[in-house]
């Protein structure tokens, strides 16, 4: 039985308009560019991270857990972790293979002017895995070193560094915008599509459980 099909069921117990923003926002949505956060401990900032990716239409967040439990503040989050693909690694080794495995150039995100600038990275040689680092120190060493690139966010004050959930919110929106102008093949494909939709039905559809058990039998 097809993801389509079951997509195409599941659809029929949900408002007709309800499903067409689902496929409006999902339109936007993209794997081009994702982000990886490494042991970020406060749950604000991990939750205003997962608002903004949902915000720009980042679909996957991953998170290093080695060190600290990514914890969801839903106050902030306000329901964003339900349409994003969040994807946990235990270390930062697993984190940056698993993204490596997948395509992804490993970018890491540091206040350093021999970096390359937000404003002018170049996205049209590959996906990017844009990593972020833990509140006080940022990056370990480790993901420093294993990057393929280095971004940074041009500022003009005196300070040197953003808060992570800020940076993180510049960065994809800055990127998003230049990749839907690019053209790199950013958005997603029609089986990513469909299980996408599959998984946002089955948390909106209440006892989708029941219906989808219904279906198969």
């Amino acid at each position: 039985m097809s993801i389509e099909y079951l997509v195409a069921e599941l659809s029929r117990f949900t408002l007709e308009q309800r499903f067409s923003l689902m496929q409006e926002k999902l339109a936007e949505r993209t794997r081009y560019l994702t982000v990886c956060l490494e042991n970020v401990f406060q749950a604000q900032n991990a939750s205003a991270v997962l608002r903004s990716a949902d915000a720009f239409g980042v679909q996957d967040v991953h998170v290093v857990e080695s060190r600290f439990p990514y914890r969801v503040n839903p106050d902030i989050a306000l329901g964003s972790d339900k349409w994003l693909d969040i994807i946990r690694h235990a270390s930062t080794e697993e984190a940056i293979e698993s993204l490596k495995n997948n395509g992804y150039r490993i970018v890491a995100a540091m206040p350093e002017k021999n970096a390359d600038s937000i404003e002018t990275f170049d996205l049209n040689t590959g996906k990017v895995a844009l990593l972020f680092g833990t509140e006080l120190t940022g990056l370990s060493e480790y993901a420093v070193n294993r990057a393929d690139e280095r971004v940074y966010v041009p500022m003009c004050g005196f300070v040197e560094s953003l808060n992570v959930s800020v940076s993180a919110a510049i960065c994809m929106y800055a990127l998003v915008s230049r990749l839907k102008a690019s053209e790199a093949n950013w958005r997603l494909d029609k089986d990513e599509k469909n299980r996408i939709l599959f998984e946002w039905l089955k948390k909106s559809v209440r006892s989708s459980d029941l219906i989808l058990k219904r279906i198969k039998n």
